[in-house]
């Protein structure tokens, strides 16, 4: 087995667990932030059912489901849509430019999400697990 071949069957896709797992706990600590208070914002927690709070349900829900790999494709296809939605809503209106409307981590959260839909959980995922189980 040559060093490209390893690097593509072995490494891939745990390397695509590590990036599931890393956007998920960060994306989850936005959540966490806007409805637990932790870590300590300047923000006060939003009202119930407002479109500020659901952001912040989906982001925690959202955030552990896929931070454990499990139903990876849909959750990340609705984080998905969450982050595109909170870009041309909250964002975009400010400026054309990501870097001056703050936007460009929900861009790149945005396609991160979209990859994973395409790409599923990697090899460290429930989903994984549960497919192994189902052979």
């Amino acid at each position: 087995m040559n060093g490209t071949t390893s690097l593509e069957n072995i490494w891939a896709p745990r390397l695509l667990s590590v990036l599931r797992i890393v956007a998920a706990l960060i994306f989850l600590e936005h959540g966490t932030q806007k409805l637990l208070g932790f870590p300590v914002s300047a923000s006060p927690a939003p009202a119930m059912f407002t479109l500020f709070w659901f952001a912040g349900v989906i982001e925690i829900v959202g955030g552990a489901l896929l931070a454990f790999g499990l139903f990876t494709r849909p959750v990340a296809f609705i984080l998905a849509g969450q982050m595109a939605v909170a870009y041309w809503m909250a964002h975009a209106p400010k400026s054309f430019f990501p870097a001056l409307n703050g936007g460009d981590a929900a861009i790149l959260y945005c396609f991160v999400f979209l990859f994973l839909v395409a790409a599923g959980g990697g090899a460290w995922s429930l989903d994984q697990l549960r497919q192994r189980r189902a052979a």
